[in-house]
């Protein structure tokens, strides 16, 4: 009977020099599930646009939802969400606390994302 679906293998042969070449590349699970969360974190429009306001530069939670048109627990939320993932970190100068990207990575890899999504 004809494969109606074309985008699935209608064999069963096992390419031998695909799974020696990538067996010994495979992730550990440990590894797959710390990169699962980074991208759930990243996962929400909210955290998208902290995240793109904070590229810019560090702003405190008033700002921020300023920004963004929210209240100050709802950022409150999504910035612990943020820095539990390791995407921000904070600073405190007297009373306000400074929020920024956590490194450069954070900037590469939504700069990496937009190029994809804009392509």
């Amino acid at each position: 009977m004809e494969n109606l679906n074309n985008d699935t293998c209608s064999c069963n042969f096992i390419h031998e020099d695909v799974v020696n070449l990538v067996k010994d590349n495979i992730l550990d699970e440990n590894t797959i599930n710390n990169l699962s969360e980074l991208f759930k974190a990243i996962a929400d429009p909210t955290r998208i646009k902290i995240i793109n306001i904070l590229i810019n530069t560090e702003a405190c939670v008033c700002d921020i939802a300023s920004l963004l048109n929210m209240t100050q627990s709802a950022i409150s939320h999504q910035l612990r969400v943020l820095k539990s993932a390791r995407l921000v970190k904070y600073r405190k100068e007297g009373k306000v606390v400074y929020y920024s990207l956590d490194d450069y990575h954070v900037n590469d890899i939504f700069e990496k994302g937009l190029n994809h999504v804009r392509e």
